[in-house]
């Protein structure tokens, strides 16, 4: 696999963006992942802010491949939920000016189309879906808890690409789902992919994760359907221990080298 399609997470690398952008060149990788609110104060970024991170990642010769913007609850809970869809907008206006048109977050639980939390999800993810159109960028569900059929469900109840997909295959795999044939079935609203490992439990749901190539996610099965699709995005690494991440996503990459 050709490095320049990789990205990882700017924050595992380093507490301060600099160090983090250059920690990431030096691995050969061309794209970052932003945390909109661990390095981006809750996507609150001046426009001064916004100029000096696009220069340090110019000097790095880097992109921004995502913005990620996790948040406590899901969009059918009721709880702060206006203030969860503010936010999200901020995020995806904030992708949109650091050139990436994804936004990763988990959605919550998809109840049943007949609970009323299912109207509550609907409208939440319409009011963004409406927002992506204007900012330029898209709200992308992370698919690993949330099930495969479950994503395809609720894509089909909004606008299209109202909503994309970001493929977790560790995720996938503690939930008892195939990443390859997930990648199969999200294939056309796949905007984004992590390539995860994992054991799963006895349980779905239970599990753990581990670095590249130890579990249970068959990548070259994997690749090969995204290949099959033409999937064009990036692929993102994470860095499971903490205590070395710049040499374990050294490793990860290495072994996609051979890809």
């Amino acid at each position: 696999m050709n490095p320049s399609r990789l990205c990882v997470a700017a924050e595992a690398l380093a507490s301060d963006l600099r160090t983090s952008f250059r920690r990431a060149r030096t691995l050969g990788v061309r794209g970052v992942e932003l945390d909109a609110r661990a390095d981006l104060g809750g996507a609150r970024v001046s426009a001064t802010g916004l100029r000096q991170v696009r220069k340090w990642l110019e000097d790095e010769g880097l992109v921004v491949a995502a913005v990620r913007f996790p948040t406590r609850g899901g969009y059918a809970d009721a709880d702060r939920l206006e203030a969860r869809i503010a936010g999200t907008k901020r995020a995806l206006d904030l992708a949109h000016a650091l050139g990436t048109q994804v936004v990763i977050n988990h959605v919550g639980a998809i109840p049943a189309a007949d609970s009323p939390d299912w109207r509550v999800l609907i409208e939440a993810l319409g009011d963004i879906a409406a927002w992506s159109d204007r900012a330029g960028a898209t709200l992308c569900a992370e698919a690993g808890r949330a099930s495969p059929a479950d994503i395809l469900r609720l894509a089909a109840a909004l606008p299209d690409g109202g909503l994309g997909c970001v493929l977790v295959t560790g995720a996938l795999v503690v939930h008892g789902h195939d990443p390859a044939v997930a990648a199969a079935e999200l294939a056309a609203f796949l905007r984004h992919v992590h390539l995860t490992d994992a054991i799963p439990g006895a349980f779905a749901g239970h599990g753990r994760p581990v670095p590249l190539g130890r579990g249970d996610v068959d990548l070259a099965a994997t690749l090969g359907v995204l290949e099959e699709r033409s999937y064009r995005g990036w692929f993102g690494l994470e860095a499971i221990d903490g205590r070395d991440p710049a040499g374990e996503l050294a490793t990860s990459i290495e072994r996609l080298a051979a890809f």
